[in-house]
């Protein structure tokens, strides 16, 4: 349609005589913001997508009833289709959210040439969809948490039955009362169910008729009512998207904290407040998986952002924690942030000979991780660019203690041996590798992507086993299949990062709980005691009776060695001076919108 338009638009103008337009009648140049993904997308259907990059993509097209505020640290949860905040009552079990009248979904074929707009009824459709068996969701873990009354009740129908999802059918726990009002009821108290009805990545609003009319191809199609809309989908390699012309009229308008502190935030809101969003016109981004490539697509001005400068080159781009004087001089800017993230060695706890809860194999895997040389892979791999893991908990969420120690960033390669030596796991032929008990191969097979971060990565994990007499394989693939690998259980171990998406912490430790197995609980843990410590955490409300809570869990994962955490790392950010508006979000993706581009900066040949 768009290369129609432009097509039509051309011949007009050669009709007319290709009369040039004086200078002051020309049309501004588009605003196209370009960007790099490190790590392929997988699709952008809501209901069946956990990866970063497709969950970064999807928040821009769908909307929740609330959102982030983009400035406000630290964060702040306000209404975005929603009218005012939720009404709730019965001890965080009911909740009642107002749909704001006058929302439009992006114009699509599936209305038919009708203006479609927002209903209760489509946040309704939108969480059901993860209680569907045939949509297969990795995400139906965390719905199921949710605990809507009367929703898994229907998923077991369709299972036991075999019987396509009952999608008509009305559930107590997720109703629409009428147009524009949205009732969910909880079979438990959650009190933090807000951050989750901000979480437009996954819970936005879908249109019954548009995943009707475009079946199994609905990840090519997504039709939300945010700011943008996928113009163009090259599978790992390029997406575009731009302004959705339905957007209705929303300007710059979030809060930047008043104190003296926030100086970047008032700054911000003084430059942009009152102005129409979105501030670009285009998004392109690029898939660049090489790190040396994607650092020098930004040095060349082919990327305006280089977010997350990759580890081997930060000390050339901001040695000391400041932008190199080479770079300051093209007016170049950057930012530092410890970000709530964490990476993480995966163990499958079903495998065979990683698998387990008996002591012989709760002490390989404790021993592997005390093998593990954390300090070293900062210092070495990741160029100082991070601080050890003491748990699964991130910083800036709960559960996370900065004063907080554990065995977790221990290298204690001696005791890794001894562990080794206790349980028999030895070396029997004299090779200098060790045997498990029944005498087979010790012999890690660990999944891996080809990166050059991800092959020094390799190289550090493989030198450590080998000082505890530990062999590894390594299976490589795209990350995208490793992924759905590590779902369907059929791997032993890898190596991921997570990244929170909540101020809460239990996000985190949703990676040992056992009903999230083949979903976030990529490990496949199943133990009940951490299962009703994590239910606790659920409706507990913040303070010290959860924060006990929250350390119990932390050494329980310490214990059972599902995991091996490794660092959180610190996030280093540069921007272009032709780019605006850029603050690094601590638990949203949804910001392109929010940034600007000055295309008379910009260079010609950029």
């Amino acid at each position: 349609m768009d290369i129609t338009r432009r097509t039509a638009g051309a011949s007009l103008l050669s009709a007319a005589g290709a009369l040039a337009l004086p200078t002051w009648a020309q049309a501004a140049p588009p605003k196209i913001f370009r960007y790099a993904f490190p790590v392929a997308e997988t699709g952008f259907d809501p209901a069946r997508i956990s990866d970063l990059y497709s969950r970064t993509v999807t928040p821009h097209i769908f909307e929740s009833p609330y959102a982030y505020d983009h400035l406000a640290r630290p964060a702040k949860i306000r209404p975005l289709t929603a009218a005012a905040m939720p009404e709730v009552a019965d001890e965080y079990k009911t909740w009642t959210v107002r749909i704001r009248p006058g929302i439009w979904f992006a114009d699509d074929p599936a209305f038919k040439g009708v203006r479609r707009e927002l209903t209760a009824a489509d946040y309704v459709f939108a969480f059901k969809r993860f209680a569907d068996p045939a949509v297969k969701s990795p995400n139906w873990g965390s719905v199921e948490e949710m605990a809507f009354v009367g929703l898994k009740a229907l998923r077991d129908e369709a299972l036991k039955n075999k019987t396509p999802f009952p999608y008509d059918r009305e559930v107590p726990g997720l109703r629409a009362l009428d147009r524009y009002t949205l009732r969910m009821e909880l079979a438990n108290p959650r009190p933090r169910f807000l951050e989750d009805l901000a979480a437009g990545d996954l819970y936005g609003a879908m249109a019954r008729e548009v995943v009707e009319f475009y079946g199994e191809q609905i990840a090519q199609h997504p039709v939300g009512t945010g700011p943008f809309r996928l113009k163009s989908w090259r599978r790992s390699s390029r997406i575009v998207l731009e302004r959705n012309p339905t957007f209705r009229e929303r300007f710059y308008e979030d809060e930047a904290d008043p104190a003296p502190g926030d100086a970047e935030g008032q700054a911000l809101l003084a430059r942009y407040r009152g102005r129409r969003l979105p501030l670009v016109d285009e998004v392109h981004i690029a898939i660049i998986e090489e790190p040396q490539p994607r650092w020098l697509s930004f040095l060349n001005e082919q990327t305006d952002l280089g977010e997350r400068v990759p580890e081997e080159f930060v000390n050339q781009a901001m040695p000391a924690g400041k932008v190199a004087p080479n770079l300051a001089k093209r007016g170049i800017t950057g930012m530092r942030t410890v970000a709530p993230e964490g990476s993480l060695t995966v163990f499958n706890m079903e495998h065979p000979l990683v698998g387990g809860y008996t002591p012989d194999k709760v002490a390989l895997r404790r021993a592997i991780n005390l093998a593990v040389d954390v300090q070293r892979e900062i210092d070495t791999v990741r160029r100082g660019q991070a601080i050890p893991a003491q748990s699964p908990c991130v910083p800036h969420t709960t559960g996370y203690d900065p004063k907080y120690k554990s065995e977790m960033s221990d290298h204690d390669p001696a005791r890794a041996r001894a562990l080794l030596d206790l349980f028999g796991y030895v070396d029997r032929d004299g090779d200098g590798f060790r045997e498990t008990p029944d005498g087979k191969p010790l012999v890690l097979q660990r999944r891996t992507h080809p990166t050059s971060l991800q092959r020094q990565l390799d190289g550090l994990f493989q030198t450590n086993m080998k000082a505890v007499g530990i062999r590894v394989e390594y299976q490589t693939a795209q990350w995208p299949e490793n992924l759905k690998a590590a779902q369907a259980g059929n791997f032993m171990v890898w190596g991921v990062g997570s990244l929170a998406s909540q101020p809460d912490g239990l996000g985190a430790l949703q990676r040992l709980y056992g009903p999230s197995k083949g979903g976030a609980n990529l490990s496949r843990f199943a133990n009940e005691e951490f299962d009703a410590i994590y239910r606790q955490l659920q409706r507990l409300p913040d303070g010290p009776e959860r924060e006990a809570l929250f350390l119990a869990a932390k050494r329980m994962s310490l214990a059972w060695a599902p995991y091996r955490q490794h660092v959180h790392r610190i996030f280093t950010d540069m921007m272009h001076p032709w780019m605006s508006g850029y603050r690094r979000p601590l638990f949203w993706n949804r910001w392109w919108h929010m940034i600007d581009i000055d295309t008379s900066r910009r260079p010609a040949t950029a």
